[in-house]
């Protein structure tokens, strides 16, 4: 049995674990765009902003485009550039054949949600949330698309200006590290069409955050807010920019603090982005510096046990087991590049970067926060990657027809250094050392074969080389653990794309796409592959840090609206995976699953009724089933197959006062670790939030109720493995309020 404990011990150095290992409460996968565009003029006057993203910016539009003239369209579409939120239904942006949805600035600015994750999941028909404690705190929040339950983080590549934050290790993308006021839109593409142009973690989604940089806008302007909230949270917002002839300057910065819903679940966070630009006709250069602190406490989750009588949801529901655990976070990360118009209609693009993040977390299952045998882990990791990508944009007319190519390379160098042992300060048990490096091609090309038809196709050869290392000390304090056997390992991998768009008339136009895509396992599930146990005899296993990459293939189709106020996307996709990963909770491994499948719909509808009200709703079926195997037809754990919202944006009062409403709900799913079906499912819930917000000259604020019928509900659950009806839960706050005021200058 001290085998089976030391396997557990180890798995729970992953962010998220934060609960007692003898419960085994939390999984460790927890712990853890050139689209049917209407291409511009061949006259090119300056280059192209493909330092901020390399699939054009999908916005509105004439649906219709004469063959070799268009018009560059603005950011966002005719609805959401009121605050919309609602999907882009022209035919003028993101990757041809595509589902993709754009969110403004405006449309955050309106929303009642609170961080990032909860207005991707209300604007974003079919994506769904898993958030650990609710209310000021994003951090660790998990978005879902297309239905990965526990892997969703790992299945989502999350960009900001068109760069990959997703890195090799299982600390998913933290949302919350980015500030809101910072970002001018977001675009999402949803299925795999982005593993061409960005390849890993393509594969149920791309979200692309682009930020806003001050380029174009007055000599001097500023933006402060504060606000304070439930919990004792108290929040800051300042921005700046500064213009002067081809220079212009900004930054952004945001910080926050509450004591949070839970006992000893107390955050603080602080963000800052700063960009510097240069921009001339034939050459636009940049750089981009950003950094976060984050501290966190982690409250555990609550236990039922009706085979003794323990439901602490009901008796205990803010309490915590496990006073004394915490995750700590810094980020920094420089980005700098250029874009030169070689001839009209050719812009070479470079841009490269470094990345580093540094975690600190501990977790303590005994009553005091002492080391000892099985019953604490100290981890301090450190990562940090650099990146170059050249890529070159070539515009112009093949054989009559407007043609857009893409092609560059990528090449990332990762190194992740990470100790583990009973407590800071101890030697560690582990010291583990990778390098991973990947080096890409790839191209995509983009043409209109008729005034009203486009078609798209790219490919990707990606290599992917790894060495990873396990320095283990057998002597280290309180060890119970074995050693990792050395990996080096080269594999190359490939992406497809095929999509065509085609407008029926001004109103009506039909989409659809296949793809092909491939996720390598992060480090993280290297460290826990393999059985580190003999399950007869608990026979330590030494492991090897080898897992299978995983692929999925998809195909999708759809039609878009627009005409007379009213915006309507809808479409049907269907993938399969091989090799997918996933977390064995009988040994307390990462292993490669049987083939698996997606499938569902997608819809999302807006429509302004006059200038004042706008109304927004989506709906989506989400199916995720094993194929083969032991559990063969069962649902995928952590995931609703039905999920729907709706809302409205009501200018009351010339903006003095302006009234906005979300409703989301979602149905029922599967706990984690609830491969087979047989427990207890996490019940349907839904909120309602509002916002009232106003501006008068250069004063603003706002009024914010989230969870306004105060439902008591919880995101994730994990059932035991060894306990029937046994489970572990996170319940989040009811009715919280959030108060802001600010001014520009």
């Amino acid at each position: 049995m001290s085998r089976l404990v030391s396997a557990a011990r180890r798995l729970s150095a992953g962010l998220f674990a934060s609960v007692s290992l003898h419960s085994l409460e939390l999984s460790p996968a927890f712990a853890q765009q050139a689209f049917a565009e209407q291409l511009p003029p061949i006259e090119v006057t300056k280059p192209d902003d493909q330092n901020r993203t390399r699939a054009r910016a999908i916005g509105d539009g004439e649906p219709t485009r004469r063959r070799g003239t268009a018009n560059v369209a603005p950011a966002g579409n005719g609805a959401g550039s009121s605050g919309s939120g609602s999907e882009a239904v022209a035919s003028n942006g993101g990757i041809v054949g595509a589902a993709t949805t754009v969110i403004t600035a405006a449309d955050i600015a309106h929303s009642p949600s609170q961080t990032l994750a909860e207005i991707i999941a209300t604007q974003t028909p079919g994506a769904q949330i898993t958030t650990f404690y609710g209310g000021q705190i994003g951090a660790k929040t998990s978005v879902d698309l297309r239905g990965f339950g526990a892997f969703a983080t790992a299945n989502t590549l999350v960009l900001v200006n068109g760069r990959r934050l997703n890195d090799v290790d299982m600390a998913q993308v933290d949302l919350s590290t980015i500030p809101l006021n910072s970002i001018e839109r977001i675009e999402i593409t949803r299925g795999n069409s982005g593993a061409v142009l960005y390849g890993d973690n393509a594969v149920g989604a791309v979200i692309n955050i682009v930020t806003k940089n001050g380029v174009g806008g007055p000599p001097v302007t500023a933006r402060i807010e504060a606000g304070f909230g439930s919990f004792n949270t108290r929040l800051g917002n300042v921005s700046t920019s500064l213009n002067s002839g081809p220079w212009s300057a900004s930054f952004y910065g945001n910080a926050v603090r509450t004591d949070g819903y839970r006992d000893n679940n107390r955050y603080s966070q602080q963000n800052g982005v700063g960009n510097l630009n240069y921009t001339t006709p034939g050459l636009t250069a940049f750089l981009t510096v950003a950094g976060d602190n984050q501290e966190l406490r982690l409250p555990g989750g609550r236990t039922v046990d009706p085979s003794i009588g323990l439901d602490e949801l009901a008796t205990n529901r803010r309490g915590t087991s496990t006073p004394f655990n915490y995750a700590n976070q810094q980020g920094f990360g420089a980005t700098a590049g250029f874009t030169k118009t070689l001839v009209n209609g050719v812009d070479l693009i470079v841009d490269g970067g470094v990345r580093d993040k540094k975690q600190q977390s501990a977790f303590f299952s005994s009553p005091a926060p002492v080391p000892g045998f099985f019953t604490s882990t100290y981890v301090d990791s450190n990562l940090t990657t650099w990146s170059i990508t050249p890529r070159l944009s070539v515009k112009s007319l093949m054989l009559g027809m407007p043609s857009q190519l893409l092609t560059g390379i990528d090449y990332y160098d990762a190194s992740f250094q990470q100790n583990r042992g009973a407590g800071q300060g101890l030697t560690p048990w582990h010291n583990y050392d990778l390098r991973q490096q990947t080096v890409a091609g790839y191209f995509q090309h983009t043409l209109g074969v008729a005034p009203t038809t486009d078609i798209s196709y790219g490919a990707r050869v990606q290599t992917i080389s790894l060495a990873a290392r396990d320095n283990f000390d057998p002597a280290a304090p309180f060890n119970a653990d074995t050693g990792a056997l050395p990996l080096r390992s080269d594999e190359t991998q490939y992406a497809l794309h095929l999509g065509a768009e085609h407008r029926l008339n001004d109103m009506v136009s039909l989409f659809g796409r296949a793809a092909r895509a491939f996720r390598a396992p992060d480090v993280d599930e290297r460290l826990s592959s393999g059985p580190s146990f003999d399950p007869l005899t608990f026979a330590a296993i030494p492991q090897t840090f080898q897992l299978k990459t995983q692929t999925s293939q998809d195909i999708e189709g759809g039609l878009r609206i627009k005409g007379g106020g009213l915006q309507l996307q809808s479409s049907l996709y269907l993938m399969d995976l091989t090799n997918e990963v996933h977390f064995n909770p009988v040994l307390f491994y990462n292993t490669n699953l049987d083939p698996t499948r997606r499938y569902g719909s997608e819809t999302s509808l807006s429509y302004r009724v006059n200038d004042v009200l706008l109304l927004r709703s989506g709906v989506a079926y989400t199916g995720a089933v094993f194929r083969e195997g032991v559990w063969a037809g069962k649902d995928v754990p952590l995931l609703s197959r039905y999920t729907a919202s709706a809302g409205f944006t009501w200018n009351i009062w010339q903006n003095y006062v302006v009234l906005d409403a979300t409703a989301r709900f979602w149905s029922e799913r599967r706990m984690d670790n609830d491969q087979a079906g047989t427990q207890k499912p996490i019940p349907a819930n839904g909120t309602i939030d509002l916002k009232l917000s106003g501006q008068y000259e250069r004063y603003f604020w706002s009024l914010s109720v989230n969870n306004l019928l105060n439902a008591l509900y919880y995101d994730y659950g994990i059932a035991s493995t060894f306990t029937d009806g046994r489970f572990s839960a996170y319940p989040l706050p009811g009715r919280t309020y959030l108060l802001k005021a600010g001014a520009t200058f």
